[in-house]
């Protein structure tokens, strides 16, 4: 019975070392499978990347902030550019992409007229136009090769090229009316041509028959392929007879 006793504890231990090893190997496995913590240098670069997000988005809000500024100054000097009677145009000086494409939208927001000019982009500006005032060809003309604008230059020599045009009209019909002769020809010459033109005279000309000029009804075969066949034979049984009595002449000789 002793013997009963002692081994009766040793087979109900064994099941429980099994489990106990699987649930040490399970979670050595999870502790392993854990991220690891990070090192000095991963968190200097986490640092400085937050660190440059944080910039980004400052200077976007900036961004975002003058150009909600600009638009602002720009609504109200196109404002009072509109309640002033006396301005007709306004130039501004040159200014950046952005700056013009928000310039030209709040001129087109507020009804005006607006075109950019410059060569290049450093030096490009803006002007706005009241519509009942809105330039002409050659006015943005001149802009565009950076010209000041001037109305009365402009029509003078509006009227010079007007007054040029009418110049080179008269003189191509000048040059018409003395190449155009100053006298009938048929007039002049009607003792050697006579009163009737040439080819209106060629019309009563009649052929000569002397010259061998047949009529094409006289050249015309009427009779029939079968009239034509049988005079066709008779000429050559003719021919034959004759060779024939041709040969029996000479025989006899």
């Amino acid at each position: 019975m002793c013997a009963c006793a002692t081994t009766i504890p040793l087979r109900s231990a064994l099941p429980v070392l099994a489990i106990q090893s699987k649930m040490a190997d399970l979670l050595g496995s999870i502790l392993s499978s854990m991220e690891k913590p990070p090192t000095v240098g991963d968190q200097e670069s986490r640092r400085k990347a937050r660190e440059q997000a944080a910039r980004m988005k400052k200077m976007q809000e900036d961004e975002k902030r003058k150009k909600a500024e600009f638009r602002k100054r720009m609504e109200k000097e196109v404002s009072d550019f509109i309640q002033d009677s006396g301005l007709q145009k306004k130039k501004y000086s040159p200014m950046g992409k952005i700056e013009r494409s928000i310039l030209h939208d709040v001129a087109e927001v507020a009804g005006l007229t607006s075109f950019s000019f410059g060569d290049d982009e450093e030096s490009r500006y803006v002007m706005i136009f009241k519509k009942e005032f809105a330039p002409s060809d050659e006015e943005l003309e001149a802009y565009r090769k950076g010209e000041e604008w001037d109305p009365q230059k402009a029509e003078e020599r509006r009227r010079l090229k007007e007054q040029a045009v009418l110049q080179e009209q008269e003189a191509s019909q000048t040059q018409v009316r003395a190449a155009s002769p100053s006298s009938n020809y048929r007039d002049k010459y009607s003792h050697l041509i006579g009163t009737s033109a040439a080819k209106d005279a060629a019309h009563t000309l009649q052929a000569n028959r002397a010259y061998g000029c047949v009529p094409v009804a006289n050249k015309r075969d009427t009779r029939s392929i079968e009239e034509a066949m049988n005079e066709i034979r008779a000429k050559k049984r003719q021919k034959r007879e004759e060779e024939e009595l041709g040969a029996g002449s000479s025989h006899n000789s």
